[in-house]
């Protein structure tokens, strides 16, 4: 099984089910969800009927895939979470050896740095595996906080595209990096 190491700041560990009212309650801001759907709040019937189902069928704690929540080390609250997926997992053709990382925290722990920590230490975990050969990120258009992120994390502008997915298709950015 693979493990977050924590940081000096945040500890880490594999969100599931049990962890429904930590997801709900971060999709409770409108300005969280600006650049995943518009700004739409997600109901804990969402959560449980279509979030945890689709983070139930890519979740892999032997290979690190998942949702990986993020905590502040000295109050132990949740801030946020890193997602770990093989890109395009969602489509006919998924790219086991490309993982996509992603990300969403409250807007009270914006601008103090831990998106970038935490994809960080997320980053050097699950890119480690020989089979892993790159580390790809999307964020919608508009969305320089993300796009910031991934210029840290040394990921290079790909592409601007059409992101496909279940839940709806967004004009995105396509970051990635070479393992």
């Amino acid at each position: 099984m693979i493990e977050v190491a924590s940081t000096a700041r945040l500890s880490f560990r594999l969100l599931g089910a049990e962890d429904k009212e930590l997801l709900f309650e971060l999709d409770q801001d409108p300005e969280v969800m600006k650049y995943i759907n518009g700004g739409k709040m997600t109901t804990m019937k969402d959560v449980e009927e279509v979030y945890l189902p689709r983070l139930a069928s890519y979740s892999s704690p032997e290979k690190g895939w998942g949702m990986w929540g993020v905590f502040v080390k000295n109050n132990e609250d949740f801030i946020g979470w890193i997602l770990v997926r093989p890109m395009e997992f969602f489509s006919e053709n998924p790219e086991f050896d490309n993982l996509e990382l992603g990300w969403r925290f409250k807007r009270s722990s914006w601008g103090n740095g831990y998106g970038t920590e935490a994809a960080k230490a997320v980053m050097d975990a699950v890119g480690e595996p020989d089979d892993v050969k790159r580390l790809s990120a999307v964020a919608m258009l508009g969305n320089e906080a993300s796009v910031n992120i991934m210029k840290k994390l040394g990921m290079e502008y790909i592409k601007t595209y059409t992101h496909k997915d279940p839940l709806g298709d967004i004009e995105a950015v396509y970051y990635s990096l070479e393992c």
